[in-house]
């Protein structure tokens, strides 16, 4: 199952209520700019818990916005 990419009109960081973007780099996920989190797609619908995120360093956030 495909994750549907108007569900980010609607989903906010569950930290700091921030927006999220797409990422299909790696493994699809929703990456919060200002907490450098990656939050987890399972068959299409995000994981949007704190424990289930994975933190990325500053170069991968850029490799993420530019890519």
């Amino acid at each position: 199952m495909a994750f549907d990419k108007k569900l980010l009109e609607i989903v906010a960081c569950p930290v700091c209520k921030g927006k999220l973007i797409y990422t299909e780099q790696e493994e699809p996920g929703l990456v919060c700019r200002f907490d450098r989190l990656v939050y987890p797609i399972n068959d299409g619908i995000p994981v949007l818990l704190e424990e289930r995120a994975t933190s990325i360093s500053l170069e991968q956030l850029e490799a993420i916005k530019k890519g």
